[in-house]
């Protein structure tokens, strides 16, 4: 199964794999907008980013069936993406504020209990000016958010030619953000490779990815980038 969120649509696609083969087998209509969908580990829930409602909306998955039964959790400004502990226990969502851009005022990331019944929020944590780009280590004890920090708007008070990516160390359900890494600008995409050794960040105005290194909770820049043709704006890398 694989779920695509359709932002203009207010809709959720229910698709089903099977090989190369693959079919829209159902339609969620949700009540507004849906940024991003992802599964539980477990794979029976998804959390859905409901950006223009401020809320991240529970989903029920048995067999082939999908249901929103409309439980609903209420985040910060443009909750926009997630990403899921590989134990199961908690997701983080980056709440990027502002109709989803800069604004020149900090912005934060949700932590949610996915243990709880039901589940809720329970902890914010202060990461930068307009967190949009969010990944987890493949051990889940480290996340990276990308923060746009003005980067696309020169005229802006709060302008910085480029954005960076806030660390955060995950320890069991306790995040804290331990570093900042700088990158180039607007960075968007953000994936760990499989080994969970580095970091790649996609830089939406300079056209390339910035190379990170990761050992444990520090992630340093290599200074390496590599050049792609277009305008990098979300990445996922199989693991």
């Amino acid at each position: 199964m694989a779920l695509l969120a359709n932002r203009a649509d207010n809709t959720i696609s229910v698709l089903s794999i099977s090989g190369t083969d693959v079919k829209v087998t159902d339609t969620i209509t949700m009540p507004d907008s849906v940024s991003h969908v992802m599964f539980t580990p477990d794979g029976k829930r998804a959390l859905a980013a409901r950006s223009g409602a401020n809320k991240v909306s529970l989903l029920d998955i048995a067999g082939d069936k999908v249901t929103y039964n409309k439980f609903d959790l209420p985040t910060s400004q443009w909750p926009y993406n997630i990403v899921l502990a590989p134990n199961g226990k908690i997701a983080l969502v980056n709440e990027t504020g502002n109709g989803g851009s800069s604004d020149g005022n900090v912005d934060t990331t949700a932590v949610i209990d996915l243990e709880a019944n039901p589940p809720r929020i329970i902890d914010r944590v202060a990461v930068g000016d307009g967190p949009e780009g969010l990944a987890m280590s493949p051990k889940g004890d480290v996340a990276v958010a990308a923060i746009l920090s003005g980067s696309n708007n020169k005229k802006a008070f709060y302008y910085h030619q480029n954005g960076h990516l806030s660390v955060l160390k995950i320890d069991g359900k306790k995040v804290t953000k331990v570093g900042e890494v700088e990158v180039g600008g607007l960075p968007e995409a953000v994936t760990f490779t499989p080994d969970g050794k580095y970091i790649l960040v996609g830089n939406f105005m300079t056209k390339d990815f910035s190379i990170l290194k990761v050992n444990g909770s520090k992630v340093t820049d290599t200074g390496k980038r590599f050049a792609v043709p277009g305008h990098p704006a979300s990445a996922r890398m199989g693991h």
